[in-house]
């Protein structure tokens, strides 16, 4: 039987979409140039929340979450660019360790470090 084999993409509109890929590519390493950005394998979440959740900000109707290798790191290379990023200890646990930035547009971005 034929059957979903992963996400294909994942597109929204922007404000100014040449800048917003830009800083992608710049801070996450995500899109840019003529090829499709390539990811590792491993699990990606497909999860829809109640219309009233607060694991993100109501006024976003989606949250973009990518897994990372090495979430202190990243955020050490954020923050010298003044990307501040939320952590909490209760986001943390048996499903790994978890931060949150948002993009230039507001856009809520979820950075996952899965459990080793």
């Amino acid at each position: 039987m034929a059957q979903v084999t992963g996400i294909g993409g994942v597109f929204f509109r922007a404000k100014d979409p040449e800048q917003l890929a830009g800083w992608y590519e710049t801070h996450l390493g995500v899109g840019g140039g003529e090829a499709p950005w390539s990811q590792q394998a491993g699990y990606t979440v497909f999860a829809p929340f109640p219309a009233d959740t607060d694991y993100f900000p109501p006024e976003r109707d989606f949250m973009l979450n990518f897994r990372v290798d090495d979430l202190d790191d990243l955020l050490a290379r954020l923050a010298v660019f003044g990307i501040t990023a939320e952590r909490r200890e209760e986001w943390d646990g048996p499903h790994g360790r978890f931060a949150r930035i948002h993009d230039p547009e507001g856009n809520p971005v979820e950075l996952w470090q899965p459990p080793s």
